[in-house]
């Protein structure tokens, strides 16, 4: 059953046979979070592409005005 999930070293299910636990080993649990960190940097790296660069002088002043 683990065949269909490439992480997973073990699964533990309910008496009707649902997925509720998954066992990672923790070097692919690590691998996991780099992954899902990497793609939320892209997501909001996406977001900005239209915008104009600030100093870091622009960007100190415009939290202060916050």
């Amino acid at each position: 059953m683990t065949n269909n999930y490439p992480f997973a070293q073990e699964l533990i299910t309910d008496t009707q046979g649902n997925i509720r636990q998954v066992i990672l080993n923790f070097e692919d649990y690590q691998q996991l979070l780099e992954g899902l960190e990497d793609e939320a940097l892209y997501q909001a790296m996406k977001t900005t592409i239209n915008e104009t660069p600030m100093s870091r002088e622009e960007v100190l002043k415009a939290l202060e005005e916050e």
